[in-house]
């Protein structure tokens, strides 16, 4: 294979992973890193820091525009980002020592669990019901407009239960090289209980730097190939563009169900290359 050829049909994989990101809110990386190590054979770890790349550039496109909408609560995800950092940077530590067959396996049960949460029911809770004395003072409590019923005030609540799963979601991340945005929307939807809009907003604002933290370590260690990089992140930013253009005509339900059996299929591949050490 030449380096054209490989390129080309990188970037049309990168492309899809885009739209798979957009359409199902799991991100690339659940595409972009078995396509890697399955269909290339990349090492691992090399894969994972493309992924890593990929949601730097993801995260910074579409972040900038929830922020603009006044949607985005930026003081709570730079609170959270203290624990979502100090957990990329301990789970990238880990995934430089830890056999790749290992990586390859925890990959594939955290897919499974994260194409399984995206088919859950929204949760919504009531905007000020009950208190946070530390959400309070720490001003973590703010307000998003709407179409319906203008600005709408919530309030944060069990702080330091968020802020625990905040830090697994880090160390998910840096392990495997995904946003982990899963975990980062269950903690702020089921233990914190911000609205869902807010909690989606908040994570895509926190994932970029969240990746650049674990990408440090995978840098330093020479696992980033610009190579793979570049037709990766050009690739996923266009996938992510059609997405979001396409999520208002299609059938999202339906398209969940098919995409999330390609991920189950990616998933079970990885554990058993895992078990079976081709990974």
């Amino acid at each position: 294979m030449t380096i054209l050829s490989f390129t080309l049909i990188l970037l049309c994989g990168a492309f899809l992973a885009g739209l798979l990101g957009s359409l199902t809110g799991l991100g690339g990386g659940v595409v972009i890193i078995p396509l890697l190590t399955l269909v290339f054979h990349a090492d691992i770890r090399y894969a994972i820091g493309t992924a890593l790349v990929a949601s730097i550039a993801t995260s910074s496109g579409s972040a900038s525009a929830y922020v603009k909408e006044g949607i985005t609560n930026i003081r709570l995800g730079m609170f959270l980002e203290i624990a979502t950092t100090t957990g990329a940077v301990v789970g990238a530590l880990i995934a430089v020592y830890m056999p790749t067959n290992v990586v390859a396996i925890i990959f594939g049960l955290v897919l499974i669990f994260s194409s399984l949460m995206s088919f859950r029911k929204k949760m919504e809770f009531p905007a000020d019901k009950g208190d946070s004395k530390l959400a309070e003072q720490l001003r973590l409590n703010g307000s998003y407009p709407t179409t319906e019923s203008g600005v709408v005030s919530y309030k944060v609540h069990h702080v330091p239960g968020g802020y625990f799963m905040m830090t697994f979601a880090g160390v998910m991340s840096g392990l495997l090289g995904i946003g982990s945005g899963a975990l980062k929307v269950l903690a702020m939807d089921n233990i914190m209980r911000i609205p869902f809009k807010v909690s989606t907003t908040t994570s895509n604002f926190m994932i970029g730097v969240t990746a650049a933290a674990s990408a440090v370590v995978y840098l330093q260690r020479g696992y980033i190939s610009p190579g793979l990089c570049m037709p990766v992140v050009l690739g996923v930013l266009a996938g992510a563009f059609a997405g979001s253009r396409l999520l208002t005509r299609a059938n999202v339900k339906g398209l969940r169900i098919v995409f999330s059996v390609v991920i189950g299929f990616l998933a079970l591949q990885m554990i058993y290359n895992g078990f079976t050490g081709k990974l």
